[in-house]
């Protein structure tokens, strides 16, 4: 298998696996179903911490020859959004029931994530332009934050280059 291809399947099952996650937390919020907008908010944080790891210290960076610093800029600022959003979802899910309101506030904040997901799978159309040593440059990176295994709040807090 080629790096592309390795990194175009990966990267589409990544975010295959986070957007069904996102919508079964938008579900489970719309039910106020506390014991299951617990877990999920809790995959979801293992799921986009090694993802917007690998992506922020290897493939963020090889984008800005064809974006420039200001789309780039854009994305980092939606992952910033995405750790605030984070954060205040684990505060709902760690709540004994939910209200009406707080139940729409997790929707809301849920939803404000997906459309993150969606945009940056068109980016691999953009990585299949780099040279295969960028690419294996990536994968390298990504089995490296995979390794780590930090959820996303823990890499935000402790690794992550910038702070939301």
């Amino acid at each position: 298998m080629t790096a592309l291809k390795e990194f175009t399947e990966a990267f589409s099952a990544e975010h295959r696996q986070v957007r069904d996650l996102l919508l079964e937390l938008v579900d489970a919020f719309g039910k106020q179903d506390i014991a299951r907008v617990r877990a999920l908010v809790g995959t979801v944080a293992e799921a986009t911490g090694p993802h917007f790891r690998y992506e922020e210290e290897a493939m963020y960076p090889q984008l800005v020859h064809i974006f420039g610093t200001t789309y780039v800029e854009k994305l980092l600022a939606d992952h910033d959004g995405a750790i605030r959003n984070a954060r205040e979802l684990l505060g709902l899910s760690s709540l004994a029931s939910l209200t009406p309101a707080q139940a729409a506030r997790g929707v809301e904040l849920t939803r404000e994530i997906l459309p993150h997901v969606s945009d940056c799978e068109g980016l691999s159309i953009m990585v299949e332009t780099f040279p295969e040593a960028d690419i294996d440059r990536i994968l390298t990176t990504r089995a490296a934050a995979q390794d780590a295994g930090l959820d996303l709040l823990t890499w935000a807090a402790t690794e992550r280059d910038r702070r939301a």
